[in-house]
């Protein structure tokens, strides 16, 4: 996947390894209980999330 990535492939990737998001992502939509909560570039994402119910995912997941 990462070889797809450096190549430019369009992909769709569902995953919880946010390591591999972060560097591997352009866009970086974040969804709970079946909604987007936010949508944003990985910088924008991981450095200065916008809403609460994200900061909240990363804080456990980081």
């Amino acid at each position: 996947m990462r070889e797809l990535a450096a190549e430019h492939m369009t992909m769709v990737v569902v995953t919880h390894e946010m390591a591999f998001a972060r560097e591997a992502a352009s866009h970086v939509i974040f969804m709970a209980d079946g909604n987007i909560v936010e949508e944003n570039s990985p910088e924008e994402f991981f450095g200065s999330p916008r809403e609460e119910r994200t900061r909240m995912f990363l804080n456990n997941m980081l």
